[in-house]
């Protein structure tokens, strides 16, 4: 019986799983597109409301261009693999928000927010290529749907959320919002050192095909490095370890990055 049992358990493991592209790490995945991108619109609605949203300007304009060129570039990119679906019932949506966070985020289905505090990091569009494709790529890799997986099934809450929500909403939104991690007023989980990583690698072929240089990668992560010994670190480094063995590793992705890259 333990035998037939393990043996359910592995097929079921085996088949709720999913591979994240570029990287191709195999991931738990128990929710499905659709149901995480519902939920994140909700919620991306409720952050642009209670926000101050700058719908204006330069710095505006720039979020929503650095944006759109990433997003081309990863249509362009499933295009080319043949796995357009992957990124099926994306609307995606790119805004400032006027705080003085240093923090960036974009949630399931192609939502993202800037906070304007952190632009004096990225200091130029290209540094905020970088701060952007990381965060897309988190979105892209279903980081989120993975880690809601993981907290759904170590909290019993079932395999379907559309069941989990009528049967314990408010635990139901508090996986999601943690799974989400779009800062301290709503992320509680930090990444994994997996999925850190595949964000900086995905982060800069995305970047470098929307015709962004990926080696300001390096100067970018150096700056952010450096603000990690301040008194009172940047918001985004709460979830996204800054350190010499990042820089190295992505160091060490660079040469594949620039094959991609095509200044316009």
């Amino acid at each position: 019986m333990f035998k037939k049992i393990a043996l359910a358990s592995c097929l079921f493991v085996a088949a709720a799983c999913s591979t994240v592209p570029i990287t191709g790490r195999r991931q738990l995945s128990l929710v499905s597109d659709t149901e995480m991108n519902t939920m994140a619109a909700q919620e991306y609605q409720k952050v642009l409301a209670s926000s101050r949203v700058i719908n204006s300007g330069e710095q505006a304009a720039m979020v929503k261009r650095v944006g759109q060129r990433i997003q081309q570039a990863v249509e362009m990119y499933f295009r080319q693999q043949n796995q357009q679906a992957q990124l099926e019932g994306y609307q995606w949506e790119f805004n400032l928000i006027d705080d003085k966070q240093e923090n960036a985020w974009c949630m399931p289905g192609g939502k993202v927010a800037v906070y304007s505090g952190i632009l004096p990091i990225t200091q130029d569009e290209n540094g905020l290529a970088v701060v952007m494709g990381h965060e897309i790529a988190h979105a892209v890799a279903r980081h989120s749907s993975e880690r809601m997986s993981q907290q759904m099934a170590a909290q019993g809450l079932g395999t379907v959320v559309s069941t989990a929500v009528g049967q314990s909403p408010t635990a139901t939104q508090s996986v999601f919002l943690q799974a989400v991690g779009v800062g301290s007023s709503l992320g509680l989980l930090k990444y994994g050192r997996s999925q850190e990583s595949e964000a900086d690698h995905l982060g800069l072929i995305f970047m470098a095909m929307a015709g962004y240089n990926p080696d300001g990668a390096v100067q970018f992560w150096q700056r952010m490095d450096a603000r990690e010994n301040a008194a009172s670190p940047p918001e985004f480094l709460s979830t996204h370890p800054s350190n010499g063995t990042r820089i190295a590793s992505i160091q060490k992705e660079l040469p594949e990055a620039r094959t991609y890259y095509k200044p316009r």
